[in-house]
């Protein structure tokens, strides 16, 4: 996937930038809390006037901080962290996709657990398939699945050829399947073969870290 560099970009990178100095992330720490005077934050860190200027400067020339008089001691100002300040920390969208299609090579266990993990967490359309599918959803997945209470769909393994249409949002979930289809797919996630293992260990793993990664994604997939 490309992510091209814009506006949107440069501003993250510049908070980032400012956070990235110890002094002024505690100065964030502390504004979570409550607003304070720069004289409060001074003693607070125990970092020197001249210095907490430069870090106060910093902090609002990226847009995290405002500084407003006081009402009592007209000669006394008060630092307040930015309503929207933490927008744009976090990576935004991630496209736009009218159905996502799961695949690994045998879709017996990865592409099976993802695509019904997806359709818990997104209205986004879901299917799954494989490059080289196997006779039937391996019996650990299944395990897995219920140990979770996740339903499997009953239906055997698909060929990815049977299932893939155009404007499919294609996350491979297996190695071997994302080297042999390249850049027909949108994302990768290297996910170890739990089949291999055959460990319920070893399928609650490939679950767990499904799970994180699909709960990562589904906020920031548009529908199409």
């Amino acid at each position: 996937m490309n992510v091209e560099r814009t506006e949107v970009v440069d501003a993250r990178a510049a908070k980032h930038a400012a956070l990235s100095d110890p002094t002024r992330l505690q100065m964030i720490d502390l504004l979570t809390l409550g607003d304070l005077s720069p004289t409060e934050i001074r003693v607070a860190l125990g970092t020197p006037g001249n210095l907490l200027t430069h870090h106060l400067n910093v902090l609002e020339s990226v847009g995290m901080i405002t500084r407003t008089t006081s009402e009592g001691d007209k000669r006394r100002s008060y630092v307040h962290l930015t309503p929207g300040g933490f927008d744009g920390l976090m990576p935004g969208a991630a496209g736009a996709a009218s159905r996502v299609v799961f695949v690994c090579s045998a879709n017996s266990a990865r592409s099976q657990l993802a695509a019904a993990l997806w359709a818990r967490q997104s209205t986004i359309p879901v299917a799954s398939g494989g490059t080289h599918p196997a006779e039937q959803i391996a019996p650990g997945a299944i395990a897995a699945a219920a140990r979770h209470q996740l339903a499997l769909p009953s239906s055997a393994p698909s060929a990815l050829d049977a299932v893939l249409g155009d404007g499919d949002f294609v996350i491979t979930v297996c190695d071997n399947a994302h080297e042999e289809i390249g850049v027909t797919g949108d994302l990768h996630w290297s996910i170890p073969d739990p089949v291999r293992v055959g460990t319920d260990a070893a399928f609650d793993a490939a679950y767990t870290e499904l799970e994180r990664r699909i709960a990562d994604l589904a906020p920031r997939l548009l529908a199409s």
